[in-house]
């Protein structure tokens, strides 16, 4: 009898060991998921995105920040793509997005070739993935392996993308760190992804306040940004300056630079770099691109292991605009 229940035991035993395999490989992200089902994906996403960037290299921008705003909110789970339903909000219109993220017809036209070439397969959530990776390359930027397997949400989530997860524009040291290590990432990681902000614009409502009521800010700087972008609340509100005056069309390290002149646009920029534990980081960058590029990589990939849906949770949508 004492065999037999011993026995039971193990067999429960094995059974659990079995599960927790299973779970763990259908969360692990790799490279080649889809190297059987859709051998041109990458080749299409890129021709795609080279095409739009051509067109308007600020795009390049705009897809990276997508993959950002997506992976923030819930995971990397193409939840930021929905547009509203009757029972839902989508994310597209919460506070940080609301007429500031762009690109999604971009994503649509990605889907609807992919789609027609391997259907049912790709998700759109690593769509945005391999987008944001080949928006940086194109742009002159480090490229990376890009893990994928993540399959897509069937809803949205407003109330969490209003949240403060996605950080502001005027943030506090302290709040960049904070809301980056609430996903898993590193002061370092933190750093190193507003290291984006060296391609793409701003609008003159996020820096209005910095470019006349805060001191530590170049002069003519300011000055020069005051031309296009004036004092009083909702006048020239959408009115945009690059984030890089260098060099706003190339993925670099001037960005960086421009700090260590005080001479960041926002004031979550210039933070990195105000007598406090990051400004060592910022002058590493600022000397040394490829130091720059390879934190970037690493940390764009550590983003997109945010809380993937694998196995069989979520689905593959057909459209990225709405749940199937």
């Amino acid at each position: 009898m004492e065999y037999n229940k011993q026995r039971s035991m193990l067999k429960v035993v094995l059974l659990m060991m079995t599960m927790m395999l299973a779970s763990q490989s259908e969360a692990q992200l790799n490279r080649d998921f889809y190297k059987e089902s859709c051998p041109s994906l990458f080749l299409v996403v890129r021709r795609v995105v080279k095409r739009a960037v051509a067109r308007e290299p600020r795009m390049g921008a705009s897809l990276l920040r997508l993959f950002f705003h997506d992976c923030f909110v819930n995971g990397c789970d193409g939840s930021l793509l929905l547009d509203d339903t009757p029972s839902f909000l989508g994310e597209k219109t919460s506070g940080p997005s609301n007429n500031s993220v762009r690109g999604f017809e971009v994503i649509d036209k990605i889907k609807f070739k992919i789609e027609k070439m391997c259907p049912g397969i790709v998700s759109c959530a690593d769509i945005l993935a391999i987008t944001a990776r080949d928006s940086v390359h194109l742009l002159g930027g480090p490229g990376w392996s890009v893990k994928l397997g993540r399959r897509d949400s069937t809803t949205a989530n407003f109330a969490a993308a209003n949240s403060g997860v996605i950080p502001s524009p005027i943030s506090t040291l302290s709040n960049l760190i904070k809301r980056f290590k609430a996903q898993g990432l590193s002061t370092r990681d933190m750093v190193a992804l507003s290291g984006a902000h060296t391609f793409g614009r701003a609008k003159c409502v996020t820096f209005r306040n910095r470019i006349y009521n805060e001191s530590n800010i170049d002069t003519s700087f300011a000055i020069a940004r005051r031309k296009s972008c004036p004092s009083a609340n909702g006048s020239g509100d959408n009115k945009e300056a690059n984030l890089d005056v260098r060099s706003p069309d190339r993925f670099d390290h001037g960005y960086y630079k421009q700090l260590l002149s005080n001479k960041g646009l926002l004031t979550s920029d210039q933070v990195l770099f105000n007598n406090g534990p990051t400004d060592s980081l910022v002058i590493a960058y600022s000397n040394n691109l490829n130091a720059f590029y390879r934190d970037f990589a690493r940390a764009m990939i550590k983003m997109g292991d945010i809380s993937p849906l694998t196995g069989s949770k979520g689905q593959i949508r057909h459209n990225c605009r709405r749940p199937n």
